[in-house]
This record gives C-alpha cells, sequence and structure tokens, in this order.
C-alpha cells in the first residue's frame, strides 16, 4: 500500500516457515538446502507446540547467511526481560543474524494452556517492546508501566529486587521487532512501534480495504529512525498444473481459522474475512465449522480469497500473484511450500526465487 510520499521500496525478501506440527529434523534439513538456493529468511512458528527458540537455536549452528526469525513469540507466556534475553542470545549464536516475532496469541491458547489470563493485548505489547529495546541498550531495568513494573515494587515482593543490567553485551544494540497484528487498533500500533508487521492471510488487492486506515494512523505516529515499515506477508506454496489437492488442503486451513478459532463471538480470523468484504461466507463457515460440519465449512471459502492469499497456481498465477503483493507493498514474503519429498519442496521454493527475482527486476 505505498503512497507518493513512502520511501523507495527496498528490495523484497524472501523466506520459509517451519510450522510448528512439522517434524523438524525433516524441517531442519530442507531450511539448509532452502540457503543453499539464495532464501533470506525462516521463520518458526509456535502455538502451543514444541518452542520456536531451541529450534532456531539448531538452525544457527547449521546455516550461516540467513536471517532466524521467530513468527511468533507469545507474549504472556514469557516475561519482557525473558523475551529480550532469549532475542539476545539468538542474536549471539546467530551471528547477528535474528529477528524477534512477537505477537499475543489468543484466549483460546492463553488461557487454555498457559493458564494465564488473556488481558490488555495492547499495552502488554507497547510495554513488552519498550523493555526489551531498553535490555539490548543494556541500560538498567528500570520501567514502570500499567502492566509491568521492573523492580517488583516492595510492597508486591520481598522488597530486595534492584535496578539490573543485561550481563551481556549483545552483537547489536538493536534487533529488529515483528509484530504479528489483525486488528485495527493492533495494526496502528505495528506501524508506529514495530520494525516490521505480520499479518495473516494477507489479500493484497483488499488490505487497504482492512488494515489501511490502521496503518496509516500508526504510520503518521512512527520515530523516522525505525524506517520503513517490513510487511510480512506469508501464503502456502505450490506451483504446477494440477493445484485442487494444494488448494483443499489450504481451504481447510481457511475454514480452521475463520469457522473454528477463538470462539463464536471472539474470532480475529472471521473478523478479518468480513473486512476484507466476505462478512455472509464467514458467518457461513462458522456456522458449519462449529457444527462439525468441517468439509462443507472448507466449501464455502470463497475461491477468490484462497487463491488471493496463496502462491498456488501455475508460474504465470504465481508471477501476478507476486506482482500484486509487491506492489501492495510486501518486503518480506514468507512461503510454506506444499510438496510431500524433499526434493519436490526445494524445486518449489527455487522455482519461486526465481519468479520474484524477476519481478523485482522489473520493478527496479
Amino acid at each position: 500500500m505505498p503512497t507518493e510520499t513512502s520511501p523507495p521500496v527496498r528490495r523484497a525478501r524472501l523466506g520459509v516457515v517451519i510450522d510448528y506440527s512439522s517434524d523438524f529434523t525433516s524441517s531442519a534439513a530442507d531450511v539448509i538446502e532452502f540457503e543453499k538456493i539464495g532464501v533470506d529468511l525462516v521463520s518458526a512458528a509456535e502455538a502451543y507446540s514444541f518452542d520456536a527458540v531451541s529450534k532456531l537455536g539448531y538452525l544457527a549452528a547449521v546455516t550461516s547467511t540467513m536471517t532466524l526469525t521467530t513468527g511468533i513469540l507469545p507474549l504472556y507466556s514469557r516475561t519482557p526481560t525473558l523475551i529480550a534475553m532469549t532475542a539476545a542470545g539468538l542474536d549471539s549464536v546467530s551471528g547477528g543474524r535474528f529477528e524477534l516475532g512477537i505477537g499475543t496469541s489468543g484466549p483460546q491458547v492463553i488461557e487454555g494452556f498457559h493458564g494465564v489470563p488473556f488481558t490488555a493485548p495492547l499495552g502488554r505489547t507497547r510495554e513488552t517492546v519498550e523493555i526489551c529495546r531498553a535490555v539490548w541498550r543494556r541500560e538498567l531495568v528500570e520501567h514502570s508501566g500499567r502492566y509491568y513494573t521492573i523492580p517488583l515494587p516492595a510492597d508486591q515482593g520481598t522488597g530486595l529486587g534492584k535496578p539490573l543490567k543485561l550481563i551481556n553485551r549483545p552483537v547489536r544494540s538493536t534487533i529488529p521487532i515483528t509484530i504479528a497484528a489483525l486488528t485495527p487498533k493492533s495494526v496502528t500500533q505495528a506501524a508506529e512501534i514495530a520494525d516490521g508487521w505480520l499479518p495473516i492471510f494477507y489479500f493484497p488487492e483488499r488490505a487497504a480495504r482492512a488494515w489501511g486506515d490502521a496503518l496509516a494512523e500508526g504510520a503518521a505516529k512512527r520515530d523516522p529512525s525505525l524506517g520503513r515499515l517490513d510487511v510480512v506477508a506469508q501464503a502456502p506454496l505450490f506451483i504446477g498444473d494440477h493445484t485442487d489437492p494444494a488448494m483443499d488442503e489450504y481451504r481447510q486451513r481457511l475454514a480452521l481459522y475463520i469457522g473454528g478459532m477463538g470462539a463464536r463471538e471472539a474470532n480475529f480470523y472471521n473478523d478479518l474475512a468480513t473486512r476484507y468484504g466476505y462478512g455472509d461466507e464467514a458467518g457461513r463457515i462458522q456456522d458449519l465449522y462449529l457444527t462439525g460440519k468441517k468439509d462443507a465449512a472448507a466449501a464455502e471459502v470463497p475461491d477468490d480469497l484462497a487463491r488471493s492469499t496463496a502462491l498456488i497456481g501455475t508460474e504465470t498465477d504465481v508471477r501476478e500473484r507476486l506482482t500484486a503483493l509487491v506492489d501492495s507493498g510486501a518486503t518480506t514474503i514468507l512461503v510454506q511450500p506444499i510438496g510431500s519429498s524433499r526434493a519436490e519442496r526445494i524445486a518449489q521454493v527455487e522455482a519461486l526465487r526465481g519468479l520474484l527475482n524477476g519481478v523485482l527486476d522489473r520493478r527496479h
């Protein structure tokens, strides 16, 4: 969503996602090959699965050029200072190749798996970012916020707490922070304070409808020293002539999120589909999914929504979607290749690398 006054567009990066439910040993072997063909970054997802941090620590040792990022660390499962320590540690073992991806997740996971109240997501996100940046600057951590107070006041503990700073000297005093955000208020905040913004089901032609005002409001308050916001678009990838199985798999995922994530009255993904202009369809998907009719819910996913938020199709189709992504302002493209073998997954990503280079070369 660039404007006439936007800074020059950076050359888009290509990344791959390690899904939280995948076999990590196999995924790590894939990543090594992805690096050889010029993939720029790898994102390790975390939900209520194996953690992302241990995966990235391993990948730091077996890669040398790729950027490593969490996609995402849920705020409520860690204190802000632990998040900062973890990010500094991963940046150290990777030689300055780490980017911190954070988000709030949702009440279903935070309260259901972690047993922590899902409260004040905007305020907690803002304070976490402030605390992380102070830790990386090796300042004495003294934070008096609405949600976090460091050191802990005497009337809330033993009274022995005192301001401390990180013992180690970080590789970098600033580590890029990407915030996963969907709701207008959270997107406004990400555009104001973060280095990057990670939406989900990014529909380039309708992104302005869903988030344009929110992004503009955040950009107006953004510190120029942060530079241009990195817009991270994530999509499943399959390039070929026979795409029905890949598209059917993706429809199931869309139906899960639009229909089954959260509660009927609190589903961020259903709200997003509505803001895209699919309110009636989102309602039917949710009704079907919550009554156990998952296949019927997937069949209700609009063709345009599925195809426009994915990189699934012929080379011509995928080139068109890449062009739309870049033209809309996406600066990092994260993909999850759909393939039954390592050779097939590598071939898919290598083909995409070539297509993306062609799109970027034509734009520059």
